[in-house]
């Protein structure tokens, strides 16, 4: 979302629903004649979204003077001047993936502190910073791009000018009205993938739909919005605000938003959801492109302005073979490296797990996934969950006794090492025996010191930067 306006695209949205038909067209010819790869090992990545503060803990815009010092082309830029983004390179699921993944993402997060320390600035990882402020994100501080303005004025073009109403009730309530997208800035995300194939993609995604509440809760880390007390994982309601913009009208009577958990369960193919994008939302970015239809741009722009929680993905190969995955996007940026390797092997070991039950679609309605992920975001491990079969369990209690373990069985019988996937399961572990995520020990850190968030910021940056998994963090 975030690569610039090219000379070769104009802005056409008759134009672009037509490449976008054709496109889709073609996709579906390439479900039909199971056209995909189908790897023996599949591959997993992520993307981790961050902040650069200052010496106070407060966001600074200085992203791309950053990014210049740094130069690595994967760090990229982001919505907002205080963002970046980390785009890891693919690896195999098997042996040592997740301690490999632990020794780069340190290395990289080592050369962005280093970066960054030569503006007097340092790199945080986190959902929300507490020290975060209303007034810091506005058009003011978006980053410098054709292609991001035109998301905001497309915004609120196709919402006729309404502005945005935001309402989030938690342990307090913010109410805000908004004539620009920028809350959306305030989200910082890990992003999950895991490589499927055609035959099992509409079962892991459905897999990837049910963790989604467990996921949520044991790596909450977003108590706090513009000083606000609200959700465990606020990002969730937060970014529900922001590009509030609702498609078509289902069969409930409800409509269909642009950021949501989805509608239902897929039945049998994930071209389910690219032709519910077709047919149900309309062009976000119209950019058209003078591209071959095989390379998908129009049909992956459209699908990348739909934010489902759990995100399709066809990359369409541009003459190689095309491929499926997943991308999670539910879980936090932060509190560390390896909890964050931690929430991507539970994440990875999670799906792989609930793929393999049977029936699983109709163990736990479509529904009652919904509510859970809610739940999950707005109350973390102490919320409750209807779970398969309509066993009623809280959080906290179905990670430590069940799913911890079922994930490190899952990860170890597709091939990762058994120490290695023990090692980054027993992260959560700890979180699920002492109910201490990023988002609990923020809490409690306010408890402690009032509403100090500069405090918070610092003391969180000083564990951050010492590497100890977050359960074992003091106040």
């Amino acid at each position: 979302m975030g690569r610039e306006i090219t000379s070769d695209e104009r802005l056409d949205e008759g134009a672009f629903q037509e490449r976008l038909r054709a496109e889709s067209k073609l996709a579906m010819t390439w479900f039909r004649d199971k056209a995909f790869e189908a790897p023996d090992t599949p591959s997993i990545g992520l993307e981790v979204e961050a902040w650069l503060v200052d010496r106070d803990g407060l966001p600074s815009p200085r992203n791309i003077e950053f990014l210049n010092i740094l130069d690595d082309p994967l760090m990229v830029p982001e919505l907002a001047a205080f963002n970046f983004e980390y785009n890891a390179p693919p690896a195999e699921l098997g042996g040592s993936v997740f301690a490999d993944m632990t020794a780069r993402l340190s290395r990289v997060w080592k050369a962005a502190s280093d970066a960054a320390e030569s503006l007097e600035l340092t790199p945080l990882m986190t959902g929300i910073p507490a020290t975060l402020r209303e007034p810091m994100l506005s058009l003011e501080t978006i980053t410098e791009s054709a292609r991001y303005r035109l998301l905001n004025d497309r915004l609120f073009q196709l919402r006729g000018g309404a502005p945005l109403t935001i309402a989030i009730d938690g342990r307090e309530r913010l109410d805000l009205v908004q004539d620009h997208l920028m809350i959306e800035a305030a989200c910082t995300s890990l992003q999950v993938h895991l490589m499927l194939t055609q035959d099992n993609a509409a079962a892991s995604y459905n897999a990837s739909q049910i963790a989604s509440a467990p996921l949520i809760a044991i790596s909450s880390n977003s108590p706090f919005l513009y000083g606000r007390r609200l959700w465990e994982e606020t990002r969730i309601p937060a970014f529900e605000s922001a590009v509030n913009l609702p498609g078509y009208r289902q069969a409930d009577g409800r409509r269909a938003n642009r950021v949501s958990f989805g509608q239902n369960h897929l039945r049998s193919s994930m071209m389910e959801l690219f032709l519910e994008n077709l047919d149900g939302y309309p062009p976000f970015l119209p950019m058209v492109s003078d591209t071959p239809d095989e390379h998908l741009v129009h049909f992956n722009l459209h699908n990348g302005t739909i934010w489902r929680w759990t995100r399709p993905i066809l990359y369409p190969g541009k003459g190689k073979t095309p491929h499926l995955r997943l991308e999670n996007r539910v879980m936090p940026a932060g509190p560390t490296v390896i909890d964050m390797v931690a929430n991507t092997a539970f994440c990875i070991g999670l799906i792989l797990h609930l793929r393999d039950e049977e029936n699983l679609a109709d163990r736990l309605p479509f529904e009652m996934a919904r509510r859970n992920f809610y739940a999950g975001a707005k109350q973390g491990l102490s919320a409750d969950l209807v779970w398969l079969d309509g066993e009623v369990i809280n959080t906290q209690v179905l990670i430590r006794e069940r799913l911890a373990d079922a994930a490190e069985q899952a990860l170890v019988k597709a091939g990762v090492a058994a120490m290695d996937a023990k090692s980054a399961i027993d992260i959560i572990r700890g979180r699920s025996r002492n109910g201490q995520t990023g988002a609990a020990w923020q809490r409690a850190h306010a408890n402690c010191n009032g509403n100090d968030h500069q405090k918070l910021i610092l003391d969180y940056l000083a564990r951050q930067q010492e590497g100890a998994p977050v359960h074992r963090w003091t106040i």
